[in-house]
């Protein structure tokens, strides 16, 4: 039977006939002279790497890389493992989860020789004193990380023949005394052993042992659930370490009065920060780490777990200003005021209560800014109030549009295009009008006896234009007319004396 070689956690790299370089790496000289002083300290002293960091100004994580890539032999060296620095960098230190390098390093000898035929017959003490070790320390380690090998020593002495007949597993006073904190530990995946420890009463080097000896399964779960939650900071949640990521109690008592305040009240953070006399910038790291759910609620934010939060989309207002407004808001929808009905009834300034509402209540700004006409359709209430004694006027007279427009100083073609939108009938309306003067105008010309050459005489015929508007038709006749007399020879037209008569009969129909 052959021994258990993946005991083996140190190990060469084997050269699968690539040329494995033999030289370490030489860094650069400028990287090599900011690291100089705090490589020599390593090697020297036995100080922690952070320690040797904070003396020599460097980083932590950019001392540790520039050890383990260019100095490794000297990593090595402190976890017990003496080589040159060309082999170096063909070993890896692959021990157990919980074990030192020196340690494995130590033990390695002998825990092969327990996975090995040749020392079966042999049991653990008298391997460790094979070995100049102790045999307590030796069996914690095999049970500790290689339950494997005492399970394959028990089956292979059992099978030879070679059974003690020693009684195995946790003795019963042991499971009495442990049992409650296992049940505990089993139940609530949230609570360290330490806290187990402490709550029942029991020793915490002991609880550990007796759960790695015995309780494997539990542990190895444990460590599963540790490991899917690493990276993973949920509120309540279990972390890496096997800890509750919560705040401390120490904190949440600190910030008590001035969450309450920035839950009930529209007070910002900076004024309840000094109100309270917390540092500003703490209350606004506890705020986003502990209670984004409020951070987001106040500024209208949809929030949910675990996703992260678009603040530049967010209106920026103070909540003080949303108090403020509040009561107006609610008036304002409530009823069918104007704007400046409601700011003038709560106080307020029309101007800046139209601009809030502009831009933290949009849809209500635009329903405030229409109002709705006799026929259903919706204009803005500023145009109608500008166009609404000019419509007037134009659906009850015959009076032309570019005369109206100048009377009233407004621009004739933004007029023509409201009316022709929004109040179709006053353009009927003015063309009956209109047409309505016509006849009065052709039964007044036909009462008066003029010469039968006078235009006057003329009959009244059907609009030449029924399509086009008033004026558009009037000057359209006009340019008709001035085109027909050009088109007459001068022997056929009229002397002087004749057309001062049309001009004056023109003046009388007209008045």
């Amino acid at each position: 039977m052959k021994s258990i070689n993946k005991m083996e956690t140190i190990t060469m790299i084997p050269d699968n006939g690539h040329n494995v370089c033999s030289q370490p790496p030489k860094p650069r000289p400028e990287t090599e002279k900011k690291y100089r002083e705090a490589v020599e300290l390593y090697a020297t002293t036995s100080l922690s790497c952070a320690e040797i960091c904070r003396q020599c100004n460097v980083t932590v994580s950019g001392l540790s890389g520039h050890i383990c890539k260019y100095h490794r032999h000297l990593m090595l060296a402190r976890n017990g493992i003496e080589c040159s620095p060309e082999k170096a960098s063909a070993i890896r230190m692959d021990q157990r989860r919980g074990q030192k390098p020196s340690t494995h390093a130590k033990y390695k000898e002998a825990i092969a020789a327990c996975g090995s035929m040749d020392y079966l017959e042999y049991n653990v003490s008298q391997i460790a004193r094979e070995f100049g070790l102790s045999g307590t320390d030796l069996g914690r380690q095999l049970r500790t990380h290689y339950p494997e090998v005492l399970e394959f020593r028990e089956r292979a002495r059992q099978h030879l023949g070679l059974n003690d007949n020693l009684p195995r597993g946790a003795r019963p006073w042991s499971k009495e005394r442990y049992a409650g904190a296992v049940e505990l530990l089993r139940g609530d995946r949230y609570i360290t052993v330490q806290e187990v420890a402490e709550r029942c009463g029991v020793s915490y080097t002991g609880l550990e042992q007796h759960l790695i000896f015995y309780h494997k399964e539990l542990i190895d779960n444990r460590i599963k659930i540790r490991k899917q939650a690493v990276g993973q900071q949920r509120k309540g949640k279990i972390t890496g370490r096997g800890s509750l990521h919560a705040p401390k109690p120490a904190i949440v008592e600190k910030y008590a009065e001035a969450l309450h305040l920035y839950r009930t009240t529209p007070l910002s953070a900076r004024k309840i920060a000094r109100q309270t006399g917390l540092p500003i910038k703490g209350f606004y790291r506890y705020l986003q780490t502990w209670h984004m759910d409020l951070v987001c609620a106040r500024r209208n934010i949809p929030y949910e777990e675990e996703q992260s939060v678009d603040f530049s989309k967010a209106r920026k207002y103070n909540p003080a200003t949303k108090v403020k407004y509040a009561d107006a808001i609610r008036r304002l929808k409530q009823s069918d005021l104007t704007t400046a009905a409601v700011a003038a009834e709560f106080g307020l300034q029309p101007e800046c209560f139209r601009q809030y509402l502009k831009k933290h209540e949009p849809e209500l700004y635009t329903r405030q800014g229409m109002a709705q006409t006799e026929n259903g359709r919706a204009v803005s209430r500023r145009s109608m109030a500008k166009y609404a004694e000019v419509i007037r006027l134009y659906g009850s007279t015959s009076e032309s549009l570019r005369s109206l427009a100048r009377r009233f100083g407004l621009n004739d073609c933004s007029l023509g295009q409201f009316i022709k939108r929004h109040f179709p009938e006053a353009v009927e309306e003015h063309r009956r009008a209109v047409e309505r003067d016509r006849e009065y105008e052709a039964t007044d010309a036909a009462s008066v006896s003029v010469p039968a050459s006078s235009p006057a005489a003329r009959p009244v015929t059907a609009a030449k234009y029924p399509d086009a508007t008033p004026s558009r038709r009037a000057e359209k006749a006009c340019a008709g007319s001035m085109k027909a007399k050009t088109d007459v020879p001068p022997e056929n037209r009229p002397s002087r004396l004749t057309a001062m008569i049309r001009m004056e009969n023109k003046v009388v129909r007209h008045g």
